[in-house]
């Protein structure tokens, strides 16, 4: 989702809530014959479905070998127009999943954003990718989605469980989005400061790119099923720390304000966040103050082979 708020608080990894359009566009459904069976990534729309598909081209999967899925497929016709196969799918109208699935291979599904929905529309694709024949599906879930105590990681652990039961499955527990934080870097710079309620916690936040550049690693090496993967950052840090980050970067001084649970609530209601975002975020910036969003597993880097971003690096880019 994008930022609701001019405050300068942290936000929740997003997906597209593009809507259903009935618009007819000529681009390619189907996957050329003698093309090996297709990598299908939903929400190609949403930004790490994009970056995704991007990751998988430059690993040297041919365009006609991917199949690119969204609600509002007229968001992507500029991936039909590179040769990318383009199929609509909305997990909330099963009918659509057949076809937008037919003759996968591997499927990523990428974690929908309407929570009390999310399960239900998780186990529609998860059975289109099995009616289909897939013999992987990778699915983004979150950091440590078997003990986080945030209402997220709930429905993560359902998903989760039902993949296991279904077909071999990779656990893509993605942790926070760094561009959580960049994103909002004019508000922060404009206010001076850095909200929260995170405490000292540690946060392994990586970019996009990054979680995306993993999942391509993913879909086109074998050894991953049954695979879970704690996906993090190798450079974790503390808002404080971003903030001085921030500084270092800009030559402004930022501070970091934590407040108790409760004030940062009321601060995300003044600025006008929805009351169940809100309880999403605070309950996010708690699970951090407890270490919940670090990790030093390393799996980030060597699926990508190479470091990850770091702090630096992001907040450098998202200021170019």
């Amino acid at each position: 989702m994008s930022n609701p708020t001019s405050a300068s608080t942290s936000i929740p990894p997003s997906v597209p809530t593009a809507v259903p359009t009935s618009a007819s566009t000529s681009v390619p459904t189907s996957v050329p014959t003698g093309v090996p069976a297709p990598i299908v990534v939903t929400a190609a729309s949403g930004q790490l479905g994009r970056l995704t598909v991007e990751a998988l081209l430059a690993r040297g999967v041919p365009a006609s070998g991917i199949v690119a899925t969204s609600r509002d497929v007229t968001r992507i016709e500029d991936l039909a127009d590179r040769g990318v196969v383009v199929r609509r799918a909305d997990f909330a109208e099963p009918d659509t999943l057949p076809a937008a699935f037919e003759g996968a291979d591997k499927v990523l599904l990428i974690s929908t954003t309407t929570v009390d929905e999310r399960v239900a529309n998780h186990r529609r694709a998860i059975d289109a990718a099995v009616a289909a024949g897939a013999s992987l599906v990778a699915y983004t879930s979150m950091l440590r989605a078997d003990t986080s105590s945030t209402a997220l990681a709930a429905t993560h652990r359902a998903t989760e469980e039902y993949l296991r039961e279904r077909v071999p499955g990779v656990m893509l527990r993605n942790g926070w989005y760094v561009e959580n934080y960049t994103a909002q870097l004019p508000h922060i710079l404009r206010n001076g400061a850095l909200v929260g309620a995170a405490g000292q916690g540690r946060i392994s936040a990586a970019t996009r790119a990054d979680y995306a550049d993993a999942a391509a690693a993913v879909l086109t090496t074998g050894g991953h099923a049954g695979n879970v993967y704690e996906l993090g950052a190798d450079e974790a840090f503390t808002l404080a720390g971003l903030a001085a980050a921030i500084s270092a970067a800009t030559g402004k001084r930022i501070t970091y304000t934590d407040l108790p649970a409760d004030e940062f609530a009321r601060t995300l209601a003044d600025a006008g966040v929805p009351a169940e975002l809100a309880e999403v975020l605070v309950g996010a910036e708690l699970a951090m103050k407890e270490g919940e969003l670090f990790t030093d597993s390393g799996d980030l880097r060597r699926l990508i082979g190479r470091p990850t971003t770091t702090p630096a690096e992001a907040i450098a880019a998202a200021l170019a």
